[in-house]
C-alpha cells in the first residue's frame, strides 16, 4: 500500500455487484486511509493474473460470481499466490460464513451489501496489512 492510493480489486461476474461495492465504499472508506483505486475484474483467470502481479492491496471476491465463485477463487489464490493480499468474500447469506472460513478469506460480508459493514471490514483489513 502506498501513501497515494490503495488498489482494491473487485471481482464479480456481475457489473451491478461491482458497482454496489464502489458505491458502498466510495473513494475513501476511512479518512485515515489513502483514497481507493478500483480494479474491476469479471473473470477468475484475470483475478489470479492481477494478484500474481503483486499490485493489489485488497481483493473483494463475490461468492455468488459465475462460473467461478469467489470462495473457490479465494481458496485457489491462497494456495497459489506467493504474496497474497487480504481477501474479503461477499457471501450470498450469513449462513455461508463456514464456506468463507474454508476459503481462507480474511473477512466476509453478506449480500445485500451494507455500506457500513463493508467499510468497517475493508478499513480493518487495510490497516492490518499496511
Amino acid at each position: 500500500m502506498t501513501d497515494e492510493s490503495v488498489t482494491v480489486l473487485v471481482y464479480s461476474s456481475r457489473a451491478d455487484t461491482r458497482a454496489l461495492v464502489h458505491a458502498a465504499l466510495g473513494t475513501r472508506p476511512h479518512p485515515d486511509l489513502p483514497p481507493v483505486t478500483y480494479l474491476d475484474v469479471a473473470t477468475g483467470p484475470m483475478v489470479v493474473r492481477h494478484l500474481d502481479a503483486g499490485t493489489v492491496d485488497l481483493a473483494i471476491l463475490d461468492g455468488e460470481a459465475a462460473p467461478v465463485g469467489g470462495m473457490g477463487l479465494a481458496k485457489q489464490v491462497r494456495d497459489e499466490v506467493e504474496v497474497c493480499p487480504p481477501l474479503l468474500v461477499l457471501t450470498g447469506r450469513p449462513q455461508d460464513a463456514w464456506l468463507a472460513d474454508w476459503s481462507r478469506a480474511d473477512a466476509i460480508v453478506s449480500h445485500p451489501i451494507d455500506p457500513f459493514e463493508l467499510g468497517r471490514a475493508v478499513t480493518a483489513l487495510l490497516r492490518q496489512h499496511s
